[in-house]
């Protein structure tokens, strides 16, 4: 009897919200509120899923390559590979509705997972605090295959592995700069600030876990970028910018050399006070070469650091690198971003 009751009132409850006419949608959930609309943003009452505009939801299929088209409030638009013929990359942006032109541009690499869409959404908050165009690049796996596609921006290939926790069995490096995914950001930056007429020249960077990953390589090995600050945050692991040691853990092979290295960028090495020994979120590459690193990603990130502040001192280069320690969060891309919006655009901190 109970059971019926409690199906009368949840159908009650989806008749009443199909009545709704709006313009907010849960994501497709393969549940009977895909079809409800809402007049509100907020939380789904069936599935507990954000609510989010009609308009995001066009499906990846239904998107034309290079036709940009952005709208205020959250969205995707599809560009090619550049270089990397036949590849497609998925980019989820998030416009706020009272942007300017000369409002600040962000760019957020996502981790492992790369779900942009969900990085993008950890911002939106911030987004509208802040008036920050914030635009999330996804690549997809069937296109970027296996972490060294992603978290080492495409510069091996032929990669057999034994284990992805231990060690490379074998790998090439890929010696043309132009074909590693680095290209992509500014060329993001240009189209979107192309399309929306906007005044600014520079941008930041966000990226956390993988992305984190990226961006201290980005850093490394193409500092002739238009990004403005770089906060790569809680990544697994870290290529020590020493010929010492071999690519990818040193610059050892690679086309870069530890006397042509600029420190001047912004680096800002942003990690989590808590993403410790004690952090199980998260997958953790354990190997002889990285192990040297540290054994967490707090160890390893302050390693990285330290290491590269040394070697600057040794060339007598000009070091800009930072190192910022986030109290009581872990390995948490939402707090972690949350953080970094302080961080980069609070004016009164």
């Amino acid at each position: 009897m109970e059971s019926k009751f409690l199906f009368g009132l949840i159908l009650f409850g989806l008749i009443s919200c199909k009545e709704q006419v709006g313009e907010y949608v849960c994501k497709p959930c393969d549940l009977p509120c895909d079809e409800l609309n809402f007049n509100e943003s907020g939380i789904c009452p069936h599935c507990k899923m954000d609510l989010i505009k009609k308009s995001a939801l066009i499906p990846e299929k239904e998107l034309i390559v290079n036709e940009i088209k952005i709208q205020d409030g959250s969205g995707e638009f599809l560009i090619d590979g550049g270089l990397q013929e036949g590849k497609q990359i998925v980019i989820h942006y998030y416009k706020p509705r009272n942007l300017k032109s000369e409002s600040p541009v962000l760019m957020v690499l996502p981790g492992a997972g790369r779900d942009g869409d969900e990085y993008r959404n950890a911002w939106i908050g911030n987004a509208e605090k802040y008036n920050i165009l914030v635009l999330s690049p996804e690549y997809p796996e069937r296109y970027y295959p296996g972490f060294w596609s992603y978290n080492l921006a495409g510069m091996i290939t032929a990669v057999e592995i034994n284990d992805e926790r231990t060690a490379m069995a074998s790998f090439k490096i890929v010696k043309n700069p132009n074909e590693w995914i680095f290209n992509d950001f500014d060329r993001i930056f240009n189209l979107t600030k192309n399309k929306l007429n906007l005044k600014t020249d520079t941008y930041d960077l966000f990226g956390h876990s993988a992305g984190g990953q990226i961006l201290h390589r980005l850093a490394i090995f193409k500092s002739d970028n238009k990004a403005n600050r770089i906060l790569s945050s809680n990544s697994g692991w870290y290529t020590i910018p020493t010929d010492i040691e071999d690519f990818p853990y040193g610059l050892k092979n690679s086309y870069k050399s530890g006397k042509d290295l600029d420190f001047s960028k912004n680096l800002v090495l942003f990690l989590g006070e808590k993403d410790d020994a004690n952090e199980t979120r998260g997958d953790l590459r354990s190997s002889a070469e990285v192990d040297k690193q540290g054994l967490h990603r707090l160890e390893r990130g302050a390693y990285f650091y330290n290491e590269s502040k040394k070697i600057a001192s040794k060339l007598h280069s000009e070091f800009n690198w930072k190192l910022e320690i986030i109290s009581n969060i872990g390995h948490d891309f939402r707090e972690m971003s949350k953080a970094a919006a302080d961080y980069l655009y609070n004016v009164e901190k």
